[in-house]
């Protein structure tokens, strides 16, 4: 009787381990599909232009790598996996966080860029003719961007679409002000040289107090990764200090569960002090 539960319990753990894998390679292919897109446009919206076959290839094979790694240091293969797995992860985060610098260097060039275009207005220059001459002189992202979208209207494309495709590659509320007066302007007429001097001081005073609440919230994003970090170092040092003890949280089941509850933790309480202190004005 207990071979014939064995055998179930054996053909049970199977199909579950069959139905886990089938997920797991699944799950694997969506990312890797998503990752080469993701970053093909990741790419070309900072103007490089690398083959995305090429990054998921390093990416995977730095998985690997850390995944072997972890494994040879810490003779756990659960910590060795979640570490190729973040590092199969990472490549994506770095990408959004570059991408977000972009588009906040973006945002602080936009007040010298409009009042250099309000000058250029007041002196008689066309709007056309004042972006040319912002390409040659603004120092990139503003340039690439301008530049790109003067080439779109080459390409046949109207000023207010080429507007528009501006505002999805730099999806902030500054661009999306200056795309609005730019196109009534153009559509409606008006002064549009003491708009642009109007907003430049808008958005002026604004980089300004996002900059004070930065630095009054970087007290709290700091004890984020203190705290994060903490539990992190006390397990290495206490694993070259008494490794027979620390053998039982790396290398059994009831150590991996804590460790997996330590994680969730640790992300969970990250997450809030981010939410807390993450103001938006």
């Amino acid at each position: 009787m207990s071979w014939f539960v064995l055998m179930w319990v054996g053909i049970a753990a199977a199909i579950l381990f069959w139905f886990i894998l089938k997920w797991a390679m699944a799950a694997f292919r969506k990312y890797e599909h998503d990752f080469k897109h993701l970053t093909q446009k990741s790419m070309s919206d900072f103007f490089l232009f690398f083959d995305p076959v090429q990054l998921w290839t390093v990416a995977v094979l730095m998985g690997l790598l850390a995944v072997m790694l972890l494994w040879f240091l810490s003779d756990s293969l659960p910590v060795a996996l979640l570490a190729g797995l973040l590092v199969l992860l990472a490549p994506r985060h770095v990408l959004s966080v570059l991408k977000q610098r972009r588009l906040n260097l973006f945002d602080r060039q936009l007040p010298d860029m409009l009042l250099s275009l309000s000058g250029a207005l007041q002196a008689g220059t066309g709007v056309q003719n004042a972006l040319k001459l912002l390409v040659d002189e603004a120092p990139s992202p503003l340039s690439q961007e301008i530049g790109l979208m003067q080439r779109e209207q080459r390409l046949g494309l109207s000023f207010e679409q080429a507007l528009d495709n501006l505002a999805q590659r730099m999806p902030s509320e500054a661009t999306g002000l200056v795309v609005s007066v730019l196109k009534i302007a153009t559509q409606s007429g008006g002064n549009l040289s003491e708009a642009l001097d109007r907003i430049s001081l808008t958005l002026r005073s604004r980089i300004q107090i996002q900059g004070r609440i930065k630095v009054l919230t970087s007290q709290g994003k700091m004890q984020a990764w203190v705290m994060s970090s903490l539990p992190v170092g006390l397990m290495l040092v206490l694993n070259l200090i008494d490794p027979d003890s620390m053998r039982f949280l790396w290398g059994t089941p009831i150590g991996w569960a804590v460790l997996a509850i330590i994680v969730v933790l640790e992300v969970a309480g990250a997450w809030m002090i981010r939410k807390i202190v993450s103001i938006d004005i």
